[in-house]
């Protein structure tokens, strides 16, 4: 809370979640005379929740005909906005034909060939949290067909022919109505009855949608659209009822009461419905507030008889119905005060002449003193037509004279006492005008003068301010103004326009205008203005080595006089066409001594310059070339770097053409080691920038000079320079490598520097290679990410940020050269403690009953550690929104769902989860939902819990009875969605189960229980699913035929394998039958049974045995892992199968062998249960 101050100051910035700050809040401010409260604030934080995911499937529609395209945006708060987009992110176009709804929806009222397209996109835009969510792309393709037959209308959007609609007092309504036709139908509105509001009726989407703002009760009445095209029309009646929060007719106002007095607090308002009138005493319900016998509540109204001090209290007025309320605080002071003016002793009041004054006597007092006026010091009272008495205190002179100075006295009188106060009154003289600017007619560039004199009284300071056109005069040296007077000199056209005289003092203020017209002026020969033309006749004179005198005459200036001239050269000998700035003198100077280099044949040329531009060049001047000399200076940028290990490269910027002096430029580049005691190495080379020396140590320093000469000699001594021969990889590898682990996600690694020696180059920095080995809650292998730090210069230790919590991870660090990093240091362990978790990955509620709600979450995408438990919070918010009781609840971690019971009804709640490692709770993940309401309560009897459970061609029904005994009960079913007549069967006896056979597998069915000769009396529906189709059950085999033709094949083959062997016997031969299926067996006719070889048994229906190997699933589809090789758990999972978002069961028939670490949900595609299954051959 701000000090001083009642404002409460919530900064989530530095921290903290807006959810924490969820609630209503309201202010109390209480003193010894009473408590006033404030409206109740209730804050929300603003969500912007992610889109369900769901499974879209392309729309296909014909020619002509309507589409509407969902978008079903998430609730958010506040609601998002909605917009339809394609994958360039660009809006789609709308009309009448395809347009949004208000709801999100994109209607179509026919679709059109160019409408097919893959990219549909619904985006929702939160502006709150200024993000911005996108649904799934929708695919639309639009098939032809010829002709295509045109449509009367049909509404799209209300559906049926009324609809109601409700809304606010001074909310904005919004009537909408969307029609399907071919061609696309006109939308029209009208009110039955009566007009549409003018001025405050628009019409948006193409006038599918009504816009009223500011309606009142009086739009309230039926609205009807009209849909139109060539074939006819539909209309739809939306009666609009106009309802209204409470607002004020009379609030309660303050009320000062002295003690034996009486008063009143009225509290009047309206609404719609006609809001309740409650009260409070200092934020108290008057009803239990401490008793007054002077107080008597009236409805709207408390009445106060004969108060007395203790009397005073803050009363709070409240106006509320089902769409608002209304809070006013109302403060009854009951005082014992004698009279008190608050208007300053002798306050000096100023008026004009014949103007109204007024004369203040502000005071205090209960009872309310009574106010007298007097004039002079032993005047007499005032009275009468001349004066006005106001409630407050004042004193007005309607018409004031001179007569009317002087001083006032002001008596306040009550029965507890009377004071006086004395003030003071003068009439001045009006401000006038006496001589007002006249309307001017001026030529162009003349002068022009207006006269403002004025008159006024003499004690008071006149200021005259002058306007052009009611604005500042323009910021020009032309305007002059004077005590009396505005000049303007050299008047132009943009000077014409109503100039206004302004005179203002302390009192008063009067002003006068004139109107200035500015005409043209008699004809005058133009004058034109040009560049000037180019100098003439270029003279050089005073020849000498290094200097020259250039002498040249000005062309003509062309109306605009000369400011400068540029001197200009050219080299005929190095660079023969190209034109060099030499210098640059004013316009009145016509020679000018130019400084030159040796060796180069100068040409001048001249260009005159003025306001306008410059003049073309000159004719160039006469050539003439300059002597040789030595250069006058050596190369630039002189530098040494090596390439390679053993090389040292010299660089540097050549001389310019006009620099070398002379001919035969050459360089003379020396070297020598440095800090060693060695001579000076040189050589000359040609007119080049480089010289390679090879054969150079590694890094060592050099000391570097390049000198230029020509045929005439050197230039000056050089500097030197320090350069360097070529770098190598360094040799070792930082040492003694130590890593201190800081928290959960920082460490700080240490290293000891490498020599320099062992640097073998210019020291960059030092390289940490770092990576995670494995979380040490997830013994999963995965790629591995090496990051790289940089830490420049010579620095031994640096930070490690963004390490993840409760994980192992290595690092080694090598140091960097200008050629590249040396060796790694041996690899370093360490592992990072264990942290908070993030948030779990969700939360849904599901299942909602009278009091009972299921939760379901998912565990933190990063543990950061171990679990050891989930803490759940929940609590009832009621119709205020305010927060009842905070429960907890701790969650084992290996849950992931909990089903609440002993919950109210219809009561909505709020849920606060997160999960817990041993070094706390990591952040928390909330949700809202609401028990179902308990509307209707059940008739006695009554039928209720019916549970099913589903095989594949048949389902167990049960359910529970309450009322009288001997019923007679029978069960009806049918497809689910089906619009089939009821299928019924009669239940014998009174039992509460029943089996219903023949169903088909893999189908949804719809079933409920009745009780016979009660009419209309039975349960709910309720809806299940037969099992997938499966192979037939084991008890059944020996009867299919497939089995049978089967089994015949093999007994046939056997008999004719007996016989061919006995056929071989009888001739003499031998055929080890045995050995020979042994060795080329046929895997169709391969013994099923590893053990003994023989086939596999089947089992009786009664035969409770684990099946062997071979045999299909058994009747309850459960395999036993350690009895079949190919055990649909081997498919999936393992044993706990997995649901994907829509809850539906995957990896039942998963194509996974082997036995892996479950990485998320991933599976291979599921081939078809048949194909799971082993053969029986």
């Amino acid at each position: 809370m701000k000090p001083n101050s009642g404002t409460l100051v919530i900064n989530i910035m530095n921290g903290g979640k807006a959810e924490a700050y969820e609630g209503v809040y309201q202010c109390t401010a209480r003193n010894e005379r009473g408590a006033a409260i404030s409206n109740n604030i209730v804050i929300r934080p603003s969500r912007s929740p992610l889109w369900t995911k769901e499974k879209l499937e392309p729309n296909q529609v014909r020619e002509g005909d309507s589409l509407v395209l969902h978008c079903r945006p998430p609730v958010g708060l506040p609601p998002p906005i909605i917009f339809w987009m394609d994958n360039a992110f660009q809006r789609l176009p709308q009309s009448e034909r395809v347009s949004q709804g208000l709801n999100g929806d994109l209607y179509f009222s026919n679709v059109q060939p160019e409408d097919t397209r893959e990219d549909y996109i619904c985006y929702a835009r939160f502006n709150h949290t200024q993000t911005i969510q996108q649904k799934q792309p929708i695919s639309v393709k639009v098939f032809s067909t010829k002709p295509v037959t045109e449509r009367p209308p049909i509404l799209l959007t209300p559906t049926g022919t009324t609809s109601n609609k409700v809304e606010l007092r001074g909310n904005v309504l919004l009537l909408e109505c969307i029609a399907a036709g071919l061609p696309t139908p006109v939308i029209r509105w009208i009110k039955e009855g009566g007009e549409l509001p003018a001025n405050r009726t628009l019409f948006e989407n193409f006038k599918k949608t009504l816009k009223i703002i500011d309606v009142s009760e009086a739009d309230s009445g039926n609205y009807k659209c009209i849909a139109r095209n060539i074939l006819g029309s539909t209309h739809h009646v939306i009666s609009v009822t106009v309802k209204a929060a409470p607002y004020w007719i009379t609030a309660p106002r303050n009320l000062v009461l002295s003690p034996g007095e009486d008063g009143t607090l009225i509290c009047r308002a309206n609404g719609n419905p006609k809001p309740s009138i409650s009260w409070l005493a200092n934020g108290v319900p008057i009803a239990i507030a401490p008793e007054d016998p002077s107080r008597k509540v009236d409805g709207d109204t408390i009445i106060f008889s004969a108060v007395q001090e203790r009397s005073s209290a803050v009363y709070q007025c409240n106006a509320s119905n089902e769409y608002g309320y209304l809070l006013a605080n109302a403060f009854v002071n009951v005082l014992a005060e004698p009279p008190r003016i608050l208007t300053p002793a002798n306050k000096l009041y100023q008026v004009i002449l014949d103007s109204p004054a007024l004369i203040d006597c502000a005071y205090f007092g209960s009872p309310k003193p009574e106010i007298e006026w007097f004039k002079g010091v032993k005047g007499s009272i005032l009275r009468g037509n001349e004066y006005v008495f106001h409630d407050n205190g004042t004193l007005e002179i309607p018409v004031a004279q001179k007569d009317s100075t002087g001083t006032y006295t002001c008596v306040a009188r009550n029965e507890l006492g009377k004071i006086q106060n004395e003030v003071q009154l003068e009439v001045k003289d009006p401000t006038m005008i006496i001589k007002q600017p006249e309307y001017k007619v001026i030529q162009r560039y003349g002068h022009v003068s207006f006269e403002c004199i004025i008159k006024h009284d003499s004690t008071l300071i006149p200021t005259v301010i002058w306007l052009k056109d009611n604005d500042e005069l323009p910021d020009d040296e032309r305007f002059l103004v004077g005590k009396d007077n505005l000049t303007i000199m050299n008047v132009t056209d943009k000077d014409d326009g109503t100039y206004t005289c302004i005179v203002n003092t302390t009192l008063d203020s009067v002003s006068a205008s004139a109107v200035l017209t500015v005409v043209a002026a008699p004809p005058t020969p133009a004058i034109i203005y040009a560049r000037p033309n180019p100098p003439f006749d270029l003279e050089l004179t005073g020849q000498l080595e290094r200097s020259i005198e250039l002498s040249w005459i000005p062309g003509d200036e062309n109306n605009s006089p000369i400011t400068s001239f540029v001197i200009e050269y050219e080299d005929g000998l190095h660079e023969p066409g190209v034109w060099h700035y030499q210098t640059e003198v004013p316009g009145s100077q016509t020679t000018v001594q130019l400084k030159l280099s040796p060796y180069v044949n100068y040409s001048f040329r001249v260009i005159a310059v003025n306001e306008i531009g410059r003049s073309q060049p000159s004719e160039p001047s006469e050539q003439y070339l300059t002597k040789s000399a030595n250069p006058d200076e050596n190369p630039s940028n002189v530098q040494g770097i090596g390439s390679e290990p053993d090389n040292l490269v010299i660089t540097w910027e050549s001389l310019k053409g006009f620099q070398s002096n002379g001919p035969g430029l050459q360089y003379k580049v020396s070297w020598r080691q440095k800090d060693v005691d060695d001579e000076w190495t040189s050589v000359v080379v040609a007119n080049v920038s480089k010289y390679i020396v090879s054969g150079t140590p590694t890094f060592v320093p050099y000391e570097i000079k390049v000198q230029a000469l020509n045929d005439l000699g050197y230039a000056p001594e050089p500097s030197e320079v320090i350069g360097h021969s070529g770098e190598d990889l360094p040799m070792v590898a930082p040492g003694n490598v130590q890593v201190h682990v800081i928290n959960s996600t920082l460490a700080k690694v240490h290293w000891d520097p490498v020599p320099l020696k062992s640097v073998r180059g210019h020291l960059q920095g030092y390289k940490v290679y770092y990576w995670k080995v494995q979380s040490l809650s997830r013994r999963s292998k995965r790629h591995i990410e090496k990051k790289i730090l940089t830490f420049r210069g010579n620095k031994t230790f640096g930070m490690l940020p963004g390490l993840e919590p409760y994980s192992s991870y290595k690092l080694n660090v090598r140091v960097v050269n200008g050629k590249g990093e040396g060796p790694a240091s041996p690899d370093k362990v360490f592992k990072t403690p264990e942290g908070v978790p993030s948030s779990p990955s969700f939360l849904k509620i599901t299942n909602p009953t009278l009091d009972s709600l299921t939760l379901e979450w998912g565990s933190p995408t990063h543990p950061n550690g171990v679990l050891i438990s989930y803490i759940l919070k929940f609590q009832p918010i009621n119709n205020t929104h305010e927060l009842g009781p905070l429960v907890e609840i701790r969650i084992p971690a290996n849950e992931s769902s909990l089903i609440l019971k002993n919950l109210n009804y219809s009561t909505r709640y709020k849920f606060y989860f997160n999960a817990q490692t041993s070094v706390g709770s990591g952040s928390q993940i909330t949700e809202e939902a609401v028990t179902i309401m308990d509307e209707v309560q059940p008739l006695y009897p009554r039928i209720r819990n019916v549970t099913t459970a589903a095989a594949e061609t048949y389902a167990n029904i049960s359910w529970e009875y309450e009322g009288p005994d001997h019923a007679n009960f029978y069960v009806e079913y049918g497809v689910a969605g089906s619009k089939e007549d009821w299928k019924k069967e009669i239940v014998n006896g009174s039992r509460s189960f029943f089996v219903l056979k023949g169903l088909t597998p893999g189908t949804a069915y719809k079933v409920r229980v009745g009780a016979e000769g009660l009419s209309g009396f039975r349960s709910s529906e309720d809806v299940f699913e037969t099992g997938p189709a499966m192979a037939s059950r084991q008890v059944d085999i020996a009867t299919q035929g497939w089995f049978i033709g089967l089994m015949c094949a093999v007994a046939l083959l056997i008999l004719i394998l007996l016989i061919v062997c006995f056929i071989r016997r009888n001739k003499g031969g031998k055929y080890p039958v045995k050995e020979k299926e042994d060795a080329h067996a046929d895997p169709e006719i391969q013994p099923m049974k590893e053990d003994d070889g023989t086939f596999g048994e089947y089992s009786d229906a009664e035969d409770h045995k684990p099946l062997k190997k071979g045999s299909r699933t058994p009747s309850d589809r459960t395999v036993k892992k350690e009895d079949s090789d190919d055990s649909l758990v081997d498919y999936g999972e393992g044993v706990n199968g997995q649901f994907n978002e829509d809850g539906s069961f995957i990896g039942q028939y998963s194509g996974k062998k082997e036995k892996e670490p479950a990485e998320g949900n991933e599976s291979s595609e599921a081939p078809s249960p048949v194909n799971a299954m082993n053969s029986f051959v």
